[in-house]
């Protein structure tokens, strides 16, 4: 297929395992990524890279005019919680704002199709800690908010100039790619399995567990952690599902079961070998006890079929590509 296709953010940690499937599926990709989080050899096929920022309607309009996208994958975006509580308006610049400029390109430049990179954190704290796509959509935080927003405008853009979108709320993403090319690496992560592997590694001197008194099982939190390999492929099935006539909508992307902070601390414990520190500690404000999937829909529709759901594989993939990243 020559038509090309566009990734913001392409060089983080979900977009460039997008980037890679897209490639191998035969796509034309074309990455715009400001660097800032991202990592251009991230880009293990020599995808083009365009350096720039989506604040930056100049170069946005001007890669727009060059390649005559037909389809827009978005991930560039502001994603830490926490930091969205002290910072909002970086996160409605950022996530809100620029979306708003990117849907604007894609209305002048007549784009046919969106995937938007959205979140569980639309639903906040779901009824019984599980979240359908018909659960009540009420953020915590102003990051679950900026990406509720830019869901809203996607909607009504699609509403009035006919451009087909899906919206994808991933749950808890973790693991890498299979052959360690790529996977997490922002410094700073807050990501329970890459900070357990971390702390395997010698680089942390203890992991967190925040909030032991919780009502499940073990009293801890517990959630929905998907392979970034099937969520990145999620994103391969709802681009055909656009691509053969699928209506707009929203779709979850999980497993529709969790595992608690104590299970995924244990088994990091077992693949690495390493019985590394844990420390109890406060709740932290904002935390549900329990955020979990219910995702019928998005393999009713698309087909989807998770093909490394489990937390052992996650963990597996997780670690060896950690251990290679310490070792550079």
């Amino acid at each position: 297929m020559s038509e090309k296709i566009l990734v913001t953010g392409g060089c983080g940690y979900i977009g460039s395992h997008v980037v890679r499937q897209l490639s191998e599926a035969g796509r034309t990709v074309v990455v715009y990524d400001n660097l800032s989080t991202g990592f251009p050899d991230a880009l293990v096929h020599g995808e083009e890279l365009i350096q720039g920022d989506l604040s930056d309607r100049e170069t946005l309009d001007a890669a727009f005019q060059k390649h005559a996208f037909s389809t827009v994958l978005h991930f560039a975006a502001s994603i830490v919680a926490p930091e969205s509580v002290s910072l909002p308006l970086k996160y409605y610049g950022n996530n809100t704002r620029n979306t708003l400029g990117l849907l604007e390109a894609c209305v002048q430049h007549s784009v046919a199709r969106f995937i938007f990179s959205s979140t569980a954190a639309v639903y906040g704290f779901p009824d019984g800690g599980v979240a359908a796509e018909e659960s009540p959509l009420s953020p915590i935080n102003p990051y679950g908010t900026s990406k509720l927003m830019s869901e809203w405008m996607l909607r009504d853009t699609s509403a009035a100039h006919g451009m087909k979108y899906v919206a994808l709320r991933y749950f808890n993403v973790a693991g890498a790619d299979p052959q360690a090319r790529m996977g997490q690496r922002t410094p700073e992560a807050t990501h329970l399995i890459k900070v357990a592997c971390q702390a395997a590694l010698g680089m942390r001197e203890s992991v967190g567990i925040y909030g032991t008194d919780y009502p499940t099982p073990d009293g801890t939190g517990i959630r929905d952690y998907i392979h970034i390999e099937d969520l990145a492929a999620a994103h391969l099935n709802a681009l055909k599902y656009l691509e053969t006539g699928g209506e707009p909508t929203a779709m979850n992307v999980g497993y529709g079961r969790g595992s608690s902070v104590r299970e995924v601390l244990k088994m990091v414990k077992e693949v690495s070998g390493v019985d590394f520190k844990t420390v109890e500690a406060e709740r932290r404000p904002g935390d549900p006890a329990s955020l979990v999937a219910r995702a019928d829909k998005i393999g009713n529709l698309t087909g989807w079929k998770p093909r490394f759901d489990s937390l052992r594989t996650i963990v597996e993939d997780a670690w060896r590509w950690e251990s290679a990243l310490a070792a550079r």
